[in-house]
């Protein structure tokens, strides 16, 4: 199994490539660790934390970068089933998070507190996907 916890190479090209003005709404789908995964050294390293918890904690310590960009989440939620899509996949949660802009992402992700907390992030996952979207009106039916 192939394991997603940054943007390769030519995926984050093709982020960087779309529109910075308009805001973007970015799917989160994560898969945790059973026990966190820090480097040898790390201030959290050695204490038996789940990847749940080390998640706790990056967003814990993120917040308030994502928030001083105008970042919110919109929608958050607990896996269930796969309905479509691969039986054997499942995800421990999912949630939406909502960036007035893409320059107020990459303000984040460049921010030296961001830099640090996301060492929590990538202790935590085992798997994960982030899908950029741009957010439309909501309507009555499926394709409308």
């Amino acid at each position: 199994m192939t394991a997603y916890i940054d943007p390769g190479a030519a995926n984050f090209a093709a982020f960087k490539a779309l529109p910075r003005d308009t805001p973007i709404h970015m799917l989160n789908l994560l898969a945790y660790r059973a026990l966190a995964d820090y480097p040898e050294g790390h201030e959290h390293a050695g204490k038996g934390w789940s990847g749940r918890r080390a998640y706790e904690e990056y967003g814990r310590t993120s917040a308030p970068i994502f928030q001083r960009v105008g970042g919110r989440i919109v929608w958050r939620g607990r896996f269930e089933t796969m309905v479509t899509g691969p039986e054997g996949k499942r995800w421990d949660d999912g949630f939406i998070a909502f960036y007035p802009n893409a320059a107020a992402f990459f303000a984040m992700i460049k921010d030296p507190d961001y830099q640090k907390a996301v060492i929590n992030r990538s202790a935590a996952l085992l798997d994960s996907r982030l899908i950029r979207f741009a957010p439309l009106e909501a309507g009555e039916g499926f394709g409308a």
